[in-house]
């Protein structure tokens, strides 16, 4: 077959990756971790701790397998599992959530969120409203479901939404408004304001707000917010979050999705032919993560801010410019003073040039907007301190 149809080829539309003659490039996290290995630059572009979580959580998991849980798991979960996560919404943030109708655990973050958009989205029509820049998989699963990608930008150096152009952006055709916060690949925490105005439009359009928190607990300045607490929102929105990015077990790929029953009954006739199941050994491991001391959580934020802080130091010394996160994983800096303002072919150089790779932010972003963040790069901070050193010192003999 000469042209192989199907929904592959509008999701790699929507991801940016179809080019003109059909030819689907690979992610550039692939192409970048495999300059990581060719080159032995150090890997600041993908989003992956290089130390094990807690030991409690590791010791869970060994103990769950060595106790026969290797078979399929119910398909919302164990019982336990769903039991943590909704102790866990209520020791956090005073929300009630139901574990025997209002949670299901999925492939990671990503199967949840892809679940809900095949589920919730009913046509061509739809429209999903997000920030720009995006977590790549939110255009090519709202690409896959067959809706409309309306964006809005978030802009340096607080890449905080402007309000008007939000409230644009959100009409009758939106079926579902979709928020990253902390926002990946930003490093921004949404203020109050714009949490208040996504729930605003959300309820006058009759949208469902859809809100990816993997990050909750890696809010640096404030203790996180889940916008569900607001008033009016609970009963129009999905939240999801995974045990990956809190107890760096990336690989593990548990997660959850938890909201009113009516929408997670929608969600679960989806997800269970997707998966179906996973993860029987590390559901009890993540239970334990969920139920950890608040230290934990704390001392986790901390140290991943004082990364920040390292790496941020180290990303000034060598001449970028750089936005200090607000949470998560990533810090942001411009290039463009180094001779990155096509950040692209700087990032596709600074393996061999300086021994480190970064991600540039126009993977983030549609290709209509690609200009407006032409010079900005992302790098991970979720490394050991000494590996961010000796990353900080190689972009600063390259800058000399």
């Amino acid at each position: 077959m000469s042209v192989i149809p199907g929904a592959w080829r509008r999701t790699a539309a929507g991801a940016g990756l179809l080019a003109a003659d059909g030819t689907v490039a690979p992610t550039i996290f692939a192409e970048m971790s495999a300059a990581a290995a060719r080159t032995g630059a150090i890997n600041l572009g993908q989003g992956f701790p290089d130390e094990d979580g807690p030991s409690e959580v590791l010791e869970a998991a060994r103990s769950a397998i060595a106790h026969g849980a290797n078979q399929y798991p119910p398909g919302r979960g164990i019982p336990d599992l769903l039991a943590a996560i909704s102790e866990h919404q209520r020791r956090f943030y005073g929300l009630d959530v139901d574990p025997a109708d209002e949670v299901i655990v999925t492939a990671g973050a990503t199967e949840a969120l892809t679940a809900t958009l095949l589920a919730l989205i009913d046509g061509p029509d739809d429209e999903v409203v997000v920030f720009e820049p995006y977590y790549d998989s939110y255009a090519a699963a709202v690409a896959l479901a067959g809706a409309r990608l309306r964006t809005v930008p978030l802009r340096a150096p607080d890449f905080q939404p402007d309000l008007d152009q939000l409230a644009a952006s959100v009409t009758d055709r939106t079926r579902i408004i979709l928020i990253n916060d902390p926002h990946n690949p930003t490093g921004a925490v949404f203020g109050r304001d714009v949490l208040e105005e996504v729930v605003r439009l959300a309820a006058r359009h009759d949208a469902v707000i859809v809100t990816d928190e993997v990050y909750e607990h890696l809010a640096f300045h404030a203790p996180h917010t889940p916008i569900a607490t607001l008033p009016g929102a609970a009963e129009r929105t999905l939240t999801i979050s995974s045990a990956g990015k809190t107890f760096s077990a990336t690989g593990w790929k548990i997660g959850w999705v938890h909201g009113p029953a009516d929408l997670i009954t929608a969600v679960l006739t989806v997800k269970q032919y997707l998966t179906y199941v996973n993860g029987s050994a590390f559901q009890p491991a993540v239970a334990v993560g969920l139920r950890l001391p608040d230290s934990y959580f704390t001392d986790a934020a901390t140290a991943l801010a004082r990364k920040h802080e390292i790496l941020g130091e180290g990303l000034r010394t060598a001449g970028f410019t750089v936005y200090a996160p607000q949470g998560g994983y990533f810090t942001v800096a411009d290039a463009t003073a180094l001779g990155g303002a096509d950040a692209a072919a700087f990032c596709r150089s600074l393996p061999e040039r300086a021994g480190v790779v970064a991600i540039p932010l126009t993977a983030f972003v549609s290709e209509t907007h690609r200009h407006e963040y032409s010079g900005l790069v992302r790098f991970a901070a979720c490394k050991r301190v000494d590996v961010l050193e000796e990353a900080a010192s190689r972009l600063a003999r390259f800058s000399a």
